[in-house]
């Protein structure tokens, strides 16, 4: 059995909901030579058999990483022949389990996870399942990082993760950890047990409308697991932050463009949240000179990997929160009836909000460039926009021409916490960070998202 065959059957598929976790889980896409999995169990019952000392098991722990060996019974020479073939048979298979176990990753510490390599940069993206993280992942892994991506799949797709482990399939370079950024007990041991030496925290909830109507979950979600992130940086010294901000920071501005010190005024949950974590990094970073933290507030994202391995893919429940290129899609495929334009009486040219859409391949090469110029007792904070705003309905124009159908457009009051008109003005990044929107045609970001959606009417489970 091939090699890549063999680690499919041993990866553990996480479920699909998300309670929390006790303990990180992980799911470790490539191992040198890795057992059967009718091998693994077998050591491991010989194992319990062989060894005497109570312990928990493998499966207990999630990984196996010690095996105990008492005092081993001396056994005289003088004994019948039977005995001592027995005596042998056991120093055998007990030799072959210890064997066996230590081929599961991360035995005893010998994970290439768990050590700083020269030359090798470690980076844990939290939320590396979703939509933008994975994207991230993909850039990382391509450019020779090495990742881990945390995330409890409440909002993120397993069948992203696959992805990246069918084209990375090399040990050491991919991991996934199944957990919750949430409990601060398996926040610790995720970096007790890993060598990080950046950290993308992506991790988040992430719409506008439901952040009206779930407040204290975006406050936990955003604002808090931030704080435990920071606090673990802290206590196993990593260095580097890249914040996933948002432009929802600002409200809504009297002046536009928007530039990095336009107050912070936000309207809605979501960007409260948002805020009050951009000001813990703020005011944690000004007492220590080690740090290296970037803050990344980027506009409306869309598109999707020009290569067509990665899409976004929201759960049907959350449909009617997500990015507007979502619906207009579902719409073009039938799954709903038409498009609901929300708000068509805003201060704007044609009465609907004005947003400025950036693409997800631009996105991430902007966390990239962050990432490589992060610098210590330095706070980077960029707006990540192409610095020209689009109405809705120029939006919903494009989308008609990129899918060839000609969607029904149904309009709607305004969504509560909406805001008539942001877009950025880039030049700070452009000039620090050297970076700049590449990919600015509207019509062809959404055509390239479009190829993948029609591929995956189901998300991740469908192609």
């Amino acid at each position: 059995m091939k090699e890549a065959e063999r680690e499919r059957e041993r990866t553990i598929t996480p479920p699909t909901t998300s309670p929390p976790l006790a303990s990180p889980r992980y799911i470790f896409p490539s191992a040198a030579t890795p057992p059967h999995p009718r091998e693994l169990a077998f050591a491991r019952r010989l194992c319990a058999s062989q060894i005497s000392a109570p312990r928990p098991s493998c499966e207990q722990q999630g990984v196996c990483r010690v095996v105990s060996h008492p005092g081993m019974e001396y056994f005289d020479a003088r004994r019948k022949p039977h005995n001592v073939g027995k005596v042998i048979a056991a120093l055998v298979l007990t030799t072959l389990c210890i064997f066996v176990l230590k081929q599961s990753p991360g035995f005893g510490g010998s994970s290439v996870f768990s050590r700083h390599e020269p030359g090798v940069t470690h980076v844990l993206v939290t939320g590396g399942a979703g939509y933008i993280g994975s994207h991230a992942s993909l850039r990382l892994l391509k450019d020779n990082y090495r990742v881990t991506i945390v995330d409890n799949l409440s909002r993120g797709n397993m069948g992203a993760v696959k992805v990246l482990q069918e084209l990375f399939p090399q040990p050491g370079r991919l991991q996934f950890i199944y957990a919750d950024l949430g409990d601060q007990k398996t926040v610790n041991k995720i970096f007790a047990e890993n060598a990080f030496d950046a950290v993308m925290h992506f991790a988040a909830v992430a719409y506008v409308g439901e952040s009206t109507l779930e407040p204290l979950r975006y406050y936990h979600n955003i604002t808090s697991n931030t704080l435990l992130i920071l606090e673990a940086m802290v206590s196993h010294g990593v260095k580097t932050l890249i914040y996933s901000s948002t432009c929802a920071t600002y409200g809504e501005p009297e002046k536009m463009p928007i530039v990095e010190t336009t107050r912070q005024l936000p309207i809605n949950p979501y960007g409260k949240a948002k805020k009050m974590a951009e000001d813990i990094i703020l005011d944690f970073t000004k007492g220590r000179k080690d740090m290296a933290v970037m803050i990344l507030r980027y506009f409306n994202v869309i598109g999707s990997d020009p290569e067509g391995r990665l899409g976004e893919a929201p759960r049907p429940e959350l449909r009617e929160h997500g990015r507007i290129s979502g619906a207009c899609f579902d719409a073009a495929l039938g799954i709903i009836p038409g498009l609901k334009v929300k708000g068509t009486d805003y201060p704007t040219t044609d009465g609907t909000c004005i947003r400025d859409y950036i693409d997800v391949t631009d996105l991430v090469d902007a966390h990239v460039k962050a990432l490589n110029k992060a610098e210590p007792n330095k706070v980077g904070i960029y707006n990540v926009g192409t610095g020209r705003g689009r109405s809705v309905k120029e939006f919903v124009d494009a989308c008609k021409k990129a899918t060839g159908v000609n969607i029904k457009i149904e309009y709607l009051s305004r969504r509560p916490g909406d805001y008539a008109e942001v877009y950025s003005d880039p030049t700070k990044i452009n000039t620090e960070l050297n970076w700049t929107a590449q990919y600015t045609d509207l019509k062809e970001s959404l055509s390239v998202a479009w190829r993948w959606q029609k591929s995956h009417p189901r998300g991740y489970g469908s192609n």
